[in-house]
Formats: structure tokens, C-alpha cells, sequence
């Protein structure tokens, strides 16, 4: 699987999405220079975000949708918009964790942990990647908290604002889930090519 994803990603034709890679990787310097090492661990991070799109193949409107909201995400962190934009917080938490729980289907769908989405029913499906939001949810205030104790307290958390946030979370899994047989059909997969032995290997 990992030589098909290396294939996939060098191997693919250029993409709008590709814009929005090269923004993320500059917005790693950037952001470190004007908000120091907490942006740079957030744009780090979203820099893996943004390339795992291209080296499973999604169909290019998924693809371009994960980048440019993982890529506001983490602007939005270090500009501060979560605590200062009103209910900006909220729709990011429903529309990119719905997106990302979606993206953890796929790839458990591709190790066969799960059903394929356009093949499975659109129930099925739909809380499956309700549960995955949630899943995500919970490491991301995870992450939030120790942030807050233990990098930069100005990283807000509080009661209401994680179960706030994990509502959001289950709940842009559940919509996200309703359309992801489309969004993950017609997938750009390069497969390694196989390798012939000679007769006398085969058994």
C-alpha cells in the first residue's frame, strides 16, 4: 500500500489542489517567523494534511476542499479567528473534522477494515463516518488541552466549548457521510506494477 501511495502522489497529474499544497508549505516559515513555534507545530501538521489527499487518489473536489479548509484551519489558529470570529470555531469543527473523518474512512476502507463507500449502504456509511468525527473530536480536544497546559496557554479550552465542539464534530461526520460515496468514487489510484518471478521461484 505505502509503494501505491508514494506512486500515486508523484505520479498524478497536476491538480488545482497543488496551489493550495505549495501555499501550506510556505505558510510553514511564514507563520513561524510572525507566531512562533505553536504555528509552526499547526502549519507542520497541516502540511500532512494536505498531502494525503493527493497520495490516495481522491477525485479532485475532495481533494481541493481538504486542502483549502485544513489550510484556513491552521491560519485560523494563528491568527487567533477561533476565539475572536464569532461561531468560526464551530464550523470549521463541523465542516474539516467532517471532511477528515471522511478521509479516515477512505483509508480504513483501503486497508479493508471497513466496507467501500459506494459500496455500502448511505446509513451505514453515514455513521460510520459520524463515528470517525467524534473519534477525531476527541483527540483534537485532547491535543487542545495539553496544549493549553503544557505550550501556550492562550489556546483556549473550557466545558462547554469541547462539548460544543464535539457536537460539531459528530455532526459534520453525519453530513459529510450522506455524500461521501460520491466524493469517493472515481478515485486516481497508481498501482504498482507487478512483479514477475521466474518458474523456477513460483513453487
Amino acid at each position: 500500500m505505502m509503494r501505491s501511495l508514494g506512486l500515486t502522489f508523484l505520479r498524478r497529474r497536476f491538480l488545482p489542489a497543488d496551489v493550495v499544497r505549495v501555499l501550506t508549505l510556505l505558510s510553514i516559515p511564514v507563520a513561524t517567523i510572525g507566531w512562533g513555534s505553536t504555528s509552526f507545530a499547526v502549519m507542520s501538521l497541516a502540511l500532512f494534511g494536505v498531502v494525503l489527499p493527493r497520495m490516495l487518489g481522491l477525485r479532485p473536489a475532495f481533494d481541493l476542499a481538504v486542502c483549502v479548509l485544513v489550510l484556513v484551519a491552521g491560519w485560523s489558529s494563528a491568527l487567533e479567528w477561533y476565539t475572536s470570529v464569532f461561531l468560526w470555531d464551530k464550523l470549521i469543527h463541523v465542516v474539516l473534522t467532517g471532511l477528515l473523518a471522511a478521509l479516515l474512512a477512505v483509508i480504513a476502507a483501503d486497508l479493508r477494515l471497513v466496507p467501500h463507500a459506494p459500496d455500502a449502504g448511505r446509513v451505514t456509511v453515514s455513521l460510520l463516518v459520524f463515528t470517525l468525527g467524534l473519534a477525531i473530536g476527541s483527540v483534537w480536544e485532547m491535543c487542545e488541552w495539553l496544549g493549553h497546559n503544557y505550550v501556550d496557554s492562550k489556546i483556549y479550552v473550557g466545558y462547554d466549548d469541547t462539548i460544543g465542539d464535539l457536537a460539531a464534530d459528530g455532526l459534520g461526520g453525519l453530513l459529510v457521510g450522506l455524500v461521501l460515496p460520491w466524493l469517493a468514487a472515481e478515485r486516481d489510484v497508481v498501482q504498482p506494477p507487478s512483479r514477475s518471478y521466474p518458474r523456477s521461484l513460483r513453487g
